[in-house]
């Protein structure tokens, strides 16, 4: 994990060395192990560098003949390629073998890569700069045109702090954070900053993109028939390869734990595959009621004889730092699991490097209770995955958001193809934009704000290929999902209970804001972001009742998050104090 930008520009021109150390400036926090850049000609890559595989020569950028690469993330399959491949490398890094690839395959020499990367390189002789991402959008990495060419980096923020991008708000994006809570598709909330997709591959020439191509994450085609102790034994081979390449590591790893399936399912993988114990984080909550999982995680870390570590998330934690968490999501995703992730990513660094999370076990295996509305047709109840926004209910808007559903519904008809079954629709709409755009946001954004690799064994390949294609009766039955998943856990990590009913996570958002809301609610509707789009009275009316109505309570959260990420990443002040010193500009 790391950070990386840089320009590729026409020929003639030549980057300049203060916009390569302010692009370098702003994503120190990626990579607070060291730096590097190249500039070749009208081309500049920029580095910087969190050290987990090969400490002591994979130092970036790297070369191979006319070519140089930079690259975050991790390409877990880098040993198997070298050895297929026969590839003569200069160092043990895994982001090495990508660079010869290329030079033997071109643009397809993303396809046999295995991993989440983000990577750029430049090829002198050919003239080319190519980005490629890895299928899920597992790395971030993003685009503008400039002056002259263009320039890339891993974070929006870093265009924005290098001058090369004005900070100015799409309002179609803003209407779907506002109503789903992140955005869709390759442009961002930003205008001119745009994503590069996961899966694709784009080669620049002369400072203009002449190529694109996409790998999917997906296997194509329908539910295949397949006996369900099949299904198994194949669910556990793809598992332990899977978990085993993610553990490749020269540095201290561990876990994030919940007190759901699939961390429980990551849990029992380790536990098999390491002769130490492996080391769990979980986090919890100070208010009665809450969703709290650290009881349930503490007995799954007994039974699989894992080391456990609990953080107890308090309300004066989440005034105290939340400017700084709304801070490190400058692609916004207003998903209210920033809280306990960055807290969590916060304890975990001061014993680890890396952590294995659960993510994407709902969307490969079936998991979300939309999915079961999703599978019937309207006139026997079925619902439209996100049909209703979190505004729809609740009048405080100036505006009622418009177009807020054009990308899903964009989505939506790219998934329903390739005779797939309404529930791998739903799927595959979610592994095209809300996993990407929040959920795996979510986990890079904070993990990098403190120096932890964030890593996702579910989100692989070999995983893929196990799970999208099972019939549906594998992956549903009644009011269960992830039925497979939880039939392989009851075997090898009963104390799970997978099949007992789920309790959900939430984070008590409404009550914390309600219990501050005469304080917070007016402080909120002053804020510039929010004025504009928002009735400064009802604003204030909505913070004194965030506590009830669930629906309220996402409302006011999302105008929180909104008044300070648009504090922070439009008008350029800095996240210094807890909330009220922060929204009262003291």
């Amino acid at each position: 994990m790391c950070g990386l930008a840089g320009l590729a520009l026409r020929q003639g021109l030549e980057p300049d060395g203060a916009t390569l150390d302010a692009l370098t400036r702003a994503l120190a926090h990626r990579g607070p192990d060291g730096a590097g850049h190249h500039v070749s000609g009208p081309v500049a890559l920029a580095h910087t560098r969190l050290a987990i595989i090969d400490l002591v020569t994979g130092d970036q950028p790297l070369f191979a003949g006319p070519a140089a690469l930079v690259a975050n993330g991790e390409v877990y399959n880098y040993r198997e390629l070298r050895e297929a491949n026969q590839l003569r490398c200069a160092t043990q890094s895994d982001c090495e073998p990508p660079l010869h690839l290329w030079r033997r395959d071109g643009a397809a020499f993303a396809e046999a890569l295995r991993g989440m990367y983000a990577i750029v390189l430049q090829d002198r002789a050919a003239k080319q700069v190519v980005l490629a991402r890895d299928p899920f959008g597992i790395k971030p990495l993003y685009t503008a045109e400039v002056a002259g060419g263009i320039a890339f980096a891993s974070e929006p923020q870093a265009l924005v702090a290098a001058g090369l991008v004005q900070p100015r708000v799409r309002a179609a994006a803003r209407a779907e954070l506002l109503q789903l809570q992140f955005t869709t598709g390759a442009e961002t909330i930003f205008e001119g900053i745009h994503r590069v997709l996961p899966g694709e591959t784009v080669v620049i020439s002369d400072g203009a993109v002449t190529e694109r191509r996409r790998r999917a994450a997906l296997p194509e085609g329908g539910p295949e028939v397949i006996a369900t102790e099949e299904a198994l034994l194949r669910l556990d081979a793809a598992l332990e390869e899977s978990v085993a390449l993610h553990q490749r590591s020269d540095v201290p790893y561990g876990m994030f734990l919940s007190g759901g399936i699939d961390s429980a399912a990551v849990l029992a993988m380790m536990a098999r595959l390491n002769e130490r114990p492996v080391l769990a984080f979980t986090a919890g909550f100070d208010v009665a009621g809450a969703a709290d999982e650290r009881i349930q995680a503490a007995s799954l870390a007994a039974a699989a004889g894992a080391r456990h570590v609990t953080v107890a998330v308090t309300e004066a934690m989440v005034w105290r730092h939340l400017p700084e968490i709304v801070g490190a999501m400058d692609d916004p995703a207003a998903d209210y699991a920033i809280i306990p992730t960055w807290f969590l990513a916060r304890r975990a660094r001061e014993e680890v490097k890396v952590v294995l999370s659960g993510e994407g076990g709902d969307e490969l295996f079936g998991g979300y209770g939309r999915y079961r509305a999703a599978m019937k047709p309207w006139w026997l109840g079925g619902k439209t995955p996100r049909a209703h926004g979190s505004f729809d209910r609740v009048d405080v808007l100036r505006e009622a958001p418009t177009g807020w559903r054009d990308g899903i519904g964009a989505a939506e008809a790219a998934a329903a193809t390739g005779g797939r079954s309404r529930l791998q629709a739903a799927q595959a709409l979610d592994v095209a934009d809300w996993l990407p755009n929040d959920l795996l946001i979510k986990l890079d954004r904070c993990l990098m704000a403190h120096g932890v690799e964030g890593r996702t064994p579910l989100l692989d390949p070999g995983v893929a290929a196990a799970a999208f294609r099972l019939p549906d009766a594998l992956k549903v039955q009644g009011h269960t999902g992830k039925w497979l998943l939880r039939q392989w856990l009851a075997r090898h990590l009963p104390a799970a209970e997978p099949f007992k009913p789920k309790q959900g996570f939430t984070v008590p958002v409404g009550a914390w804001i309600e219990h501050v809301g005469d304080r917070l609610g007016p402080l909120v509707a002053a804020q510039p972001g929010v004025a504009e789009i928002a009735r400064p009275d009802r604003v204030a009316a909505l913070f004194r009742h965030a506590g009830g109505e669930k629906h309220r309570g996402f409302a006011a959260w999302h105008l929180l998050f909104y008044a300070l990420w648009h504090r922070r990443h439009v008008e350029g002040r800095r996240a210094e104090g807890d909330v009220f010193e922060v929204l009262s500009g003291r």
